[in-house]
């Protein structure tokens, strides 16, 4: 029993022993101190790249809101925060890896176990993951903004929002489409440049061509001033086509966008109401 207790004893002073000579070696402080710097070098890097990237990222979506005219800036807000929280995660990422690898930590289990959980989730989320990506790119590359009169698909309309998962539009009736952005495989813009109002008059062949396009000449004098949405005066470009019944002119006139049908109404109204002035004073004179 007294064998067993010295046994015991002399084993508890040698691992007191060893783990003195360990606290009190200078090669073992050596270490723990280049370590430590290691961990700090790389904490401090990691910081300074993150803050370099953030202002890339600033600085390049600063330059694309100048890109246009009409800009919500939510979008680049959108397209900021994403890019920034991928740049964190991605960073944070790798410095932990470096930081494990410091304390003699096999990395290559931790990355495969990581490698299959991320493709057991890329299986199993592959739309929301496309629609996300193809949402991101939207914005990225400004196909479209909120406000933008839009049609993809069978789907047309005004866009109202704008995600990174689905895109919501306010069709021409009032109903509202919810599409997903990765059923947004083509989109055609109305709003990004000016439309083109043509009216085309048809006139029977009784009436001087002379005396028709004076008198739509006199009736769209002036209708730039009144009606804002037009560029400048819409132009007569004459007769477009003939038959024996009747000959039709072109009207032609540069708008907003999205302006062409109020352009193309206000056309016809005042080519209208001059007609029937025109018709009164024959109507009086005869």
């Amino acid at each position: 029993m007294e064998q067993g207790t010295e046994e015991t004893l002399r084993e508890a002073l040698g691992l007191g022993e060893r783990f003195w000579n360990w606290m009190t070696s200078p090669e073992m402080w050596m270490v723990i101190m280049f370590a430590a710097i290691r961990i700090l070098i790389i904490f401090l890097l990691t910081r300074i790249v993150i803050r370099v990237v953030y202002q890339m990222i600033d600085r390049f979506l600063a330059r694309q809101q100048k890109s246009r005219i009409s800009v919500n800036p939510r979008r680049f807000i959108t397209v900021g925060e994403l890019l920034k929280n991928i740049t964190s995660v991605v960073c944070n990422f790798v410095m932990i890896l470096l930081i494990l690898s410091e304390f003699n930590f096999k990395l290559g289990p931790l990355l495969a176990g990581a490698g299959v959980l991320g493709l057991a989730i890329g299986f199993g989320a592959q739309s929301l993951v496309k629609d996300v990506i193809t949402g991101f790119f939207i914005i990225f590359e400004d196909q479209f903004a909120v406000g933008d009169v839009i049609k993809s698909g069978e789907f047309r309309g005004t866009v109202e929002m704008i995600g990174l998962r689905t895109t919501r539009v306010r069709g021409l009736n009032g109903e509202t489409f919810i599409i997903p952005n990765g059923l947004i495989t083509s989109v055609t813009n109305y709003s990004l440049s000016n439309s083109l109002a043509v009216v085309d008059l048809p006139v029977k062949n009784e009436k001087r061509v002379n005396e028709t396009l004076s008198l739509i000449e006199g009736a769209l004098s002036g209708i730039e001033n009144r009606l804002t949405v037009l560029k400048q005066r819409p132009e007569v470009l004459g007769v477009q086509s003939l038959t024996t019944s009747e000959y039709v002119l072109r009207i032609a006139a540069e708008c907003n966008p999205n302006a062409k049908e109020i352009v193309e109404r206000e056309i016809y109204k005042e080519i209208k109401q001059a007609m029937e002035v025109s018709e009164i004073g024959s109507s009086a004179e005869g």
